[in-house]
């Protein structure tokens, strides 16, 4: 019997995906665990492995789709099927599909082999999340270039073609806007608007903003640190770490040390909370969540039991994880699990922010611009290098007094490099 494969259950509360690329056509033979599909949630691009060895009967779905879990997305022949043979499996059936409205009167047949164009205006033009950001550093937008990969999609070498001269090449003034994908043009009473639908992790990312806020009683607490002495410590390392060609070394790995330091000294901020069970929950490890700022919208990979780690360990890590998060292809299990989050905001400017909780962590740390200003240092005003330090923390269960007492440690770590160095 023919097996239909369902988009399976993959955790983590995703319920829905969308089909980004087939690495496999109809009548191909395929082997158990060979990937076939790329699908991409609102966690990561993820490569679907094969269940079964045999051949691919019919892929019922096209790259830019929505799939649910549970909908059928193609049907692998095995002992021998061919495509007349296929029947249903057992389970749950797929949901009848829509039939396309004829063509309007007068319009063109459809040719067996179209030439590729660019996408039309109210169209998202077909690319992977790694041609997107590849596109957005060059300026340029995809809704003008000519795609000539598998399906329609827009492929890096387009993108070049395109950067270089070609029709899609964006004038200066577009190099220097973030780019908006084609939407709606509207008029309204104000004047004209462009309607563009959200991203599906951009609805999850709502959505968890509001079930974050909605949830935790927030509340942020900020301190100064004066980290002269941090940056000095810094400076002397960097060209050291480097120069074994390891990994590029910034300071975010200092600033995750002191944090687990803190935590350890602070346990209530590494917990979370059951609220069915009405319990504390405290975590025996040290993962950190790492927000990073890509081209999709905020993802936030895990970095798990940084006590153990060393800092050159934890810089290499942090490259490795953000990198790919940018191009999404973290493994879900890369972005679970976190018992405390930590976001740079310092390098994007501003005096500090107030970060939402990660749920169901109970704390998240921001890190915030470093600034040469005036400070009053042995009774003697002298250019210190300061910077600002929040913590927003769940209310519900981590009082005032205690949030104030963990930011008080934390700045001690930071500002005393020394006194880090002896908790290491």
């Amino acid at each position: 019997m023919a097996f239909e494969f369902q988009f399976p259950d993959v955790g983590e509360g995703i319920h829905e995906g969308t089909l980004v690329e087939w690495l496999v056509k109809e009548g191909e033979a395929v082997e158990t665990d060979q990937p076939f599909v790329k699908v991409e949630t609102d966690k990561a691009v993820v490569d679907l492995p094969s269940p079964v060895e045999g051949k691919i009967l019919k892929l019922h779905n096209k790259p830019g789709d929505t799939i649910n879990v549970g909908d059928v997305i193609v049907t692998f022949g095995v002992n021998g099927e061919s495509t007349a043979q296929a029947q249903k499996a057992p389970g749950k059936e797929a949901p009848p599909k829509k039939e396309a409205p004829p063509p309007p009167a007068g319009s063109a047949p459809k040719q067996a082999a179209p030439t590729p164009a660019p996408a039309s205006p109210g169209r998202r033009p077909l690319a992977t999340p790694h041609t997107r950001a590849y596109a957005r550093e060059l300026g340029i937008d995809l809704a003008g270039v000519t795609p000539t990969g598998k399906n329609g999609r827009i492929t890096d070498e387009d993108v070049d073609k395109a950067a270089k001269g070609g029709p899609a090449a964006a004038s200066p003034v577009q190099a220097t806007q973030a780019p908006v994908p084609p939407g709606r043009a509207e008029v309204t009473e104000d004047g004209p608007v462009e309607r563009v639908a959200a991203s599906h992790l951009r609805k999850v990312i709502a959505d968890a903003m509001v079930v974050s806020k909605r949830t935790s009683a927030h509340v942020t607490h900020v301190d100064e640190a004066d980290v002269t002495d941090l940056m000095a410590l810094y400076k002397k390392l960097k060209p050291q770490v480097e120069a074994g060609g390891e990994t590029r070394f910034t300071l975010l790995p200092l600033f995750m040390k002191a944090l687990v330091a803190a935590l350890e000294q602070h346990p209530l901020l590494n917990a979370s909370y059951d609220e069915q069970a009405q319990e504390i929950v405290y975590k025996k490890y040290y993962h950190l969540g790492m927000a990073v700022d890509s081209p999709e919208g905020l993802i936030v990979p895990v970095l798990r039991d940084l006590d153990r780690k060393n800092m050159v360990q934890i810089a290499a890590e942090v490259a490795d994880k953000a990198a790919r998060a940018r191009e999404r292809k973290l493994r879900l299990d890369e972005l679970r699990g976190a018992s405390c989050s930590i976001t740079n905001i310092g390098p994007l400017g501003g005096v500090f922010a107030t970060p939402v909780i990660h749920q169901p962590e109970l704390a998240i740390v921001g890190l915030h611009t470093i600034k040469d200003r005036p400070a009053v240092v042995d009774g003697e005003i002298a250019i210190r290098k300061l910077m600002y330090l929040s913590v927003s923390f769940d209310h519900r269960i981590i009082d005032g007094a205690e949030a104030a007492r963990f930011m008080t440690d934390l700045v001690k770590l930071v500002e005393n490099p020394g006194l880090l160095m002896v908790r290491l």
